[in-house]
């Protein structure tokens, strides 16, 4: 059997329809479906592009050392990881790239479980699949999974789609219970930035989660939705050392490697904090405009504490009110895409411009 005939249909293939019906609308689609950036990518970003341009040479898997020099800055500085080490940075082509792709990197095959929670972001499964390994989801970790069969274990907080936050006890807790069993955990904290309304995410490798060491846990961070990095494709991991030395083996192999240009727009990024003060600032506008306008119209936002989401029901099947608002030119995700227990709600990004979230809530106004 071939690996396509093993994956679910594209999820997003699906959405076509409706997009197009939304598309049909007087003054055009407000597209609130993908989280994809549409502001400017930021000036020191390009700048750093533009001036890496001529790298005729092959650049390195493991990154440059100015690169992993900022992205272990990074982690101290605003995230409090303590012990983040520059040898134990691994450069990303895009975080999915690493989701798609760890269960086989890491040589996992039939027999052997990846966790992820119940509504979640689908290339965790599709990653599973990919290895043949059997994908499992949870709602509690620690009590809904068997520990003798899972090798592989997903943590998202901010959580794509619904926003939540495991407090640094949860997230403890967790990395307990992992660690008895020898499970690897892998944090996706591309939203680590992104907290509303007083919530604070925190990493996974922070000494309040962790202790003082890394061993058994890595965590993913991504620059698409912080910097407007996405058509770039730059991303990092961080972590136990063993396992970022056995992944940088792999891909020196395979040949995964971020381009020497992007890498240099990575570090300029990632030592640049004002770009994305900014760039929160424009999305937080954005989130209490449509908040306010679904919340009027009659929705009821869950959780929605970070992440560029908000989480969103009537209390009806999603596809009815992706078609109801596609009607009226406003497209946005079936929460279905996300699992089973997202059937009843749709999420909402605000990664629109300032112009079209105004258009939308003019619209769920009339």
């Amino acid at each position: 059997m071939s690996i396509s005939a093993r994956l679910p249909v594209f999820p997003w293939d699906r959405l076509e329809p409706y997009k197009a019906a939304a598309a049909g609308h007087p003054d055009g689609v407000v597209d609130l479906s993908v989280g994809t950036p549409v502001d400017p990518v930021p000036e020191a970003v390009r700048q750093a592009l533009a001036d890496a341009a001529d790298s005729p040479g092959y650049p390195l898997t493991h990154g440059t050392p100015a690169l992993r020099r900022a992205a272990a800055e990074y982690l101290r500085t605003w995230h409090g990881v303590a012990g983040a080490d520059p040898a134990h940075i691994l450069p990303l082509i895009g975080s999915k790239e690493l989701v798609g792709w760890l269960p086989t990197l890491l040589d996992l095959r039939e027999g052997d479980q990846v966790g992820y929670p119940e509504l979640a972001y689908p290339t965790y499964e599709i990653g599973t699949l990919i290895a043949r390994a059997e994908p499992v989801t949870y709602g509690d970790p620690v009590a809904d999974l068997d520990p003798a069969r899972v090798r592989l274990l997903w943590l998202n907080s901010p959580s794509n789609p619904t926003g939540r936050v495991l407090a640094a006890a949860e997230l403890r807790r967790i990395v307990a219970w992992a660690r008895e069993h020898g499970i690897l955990v892998v944090a996706d904290e591309c939203y680590i930035e992104l907290g509303w309304e007083g919530a604070e995410p925190v990493s996974v490798l922070h000494p309040d989660v962790c202790g003082d060491r890394h061993d058994g846990l890595v965590a993913v961070h991504s620059l698409s939705k912080r910097s407007n990095f996405a058509g770039y494709r730059g991303a990092f991991l961080a972590g136990d050392p063993a396992v970022v030395a056995e992944l940088l083996a792999v891909r020196k192999h395979a040949g995964m490697i971020v381009p020497q240009p992007v890498q240099a727009a990575m570090a300029a990024a990632l030592g640049d904090r004002a770009h994305a003060v900014e760039q929160k600032e424009r999305y937080a506008r954005r989130r209490t405009a449509l908040r306010a306008a679904f919340e009027a119209a009659g929705f009821r936002i869950e959780h929605s504490e970070a992440s560029l989401y908000l989480w969103a029901t009537r209390a009806e099947p999603c596809w009815d009110t992706v078609a109801d608002l596609a009607k009226l030119g406003v497209l946005v995700a079936p929460g279905e895409f996300y699992g089973p227990r997202g059937a009843e709600f749709v999420r909402v990004a605000f990664t629109a411009t300032d112009e079209r979230v105004a258009a939308a809530v003019a619209r769920l106004a009339s």
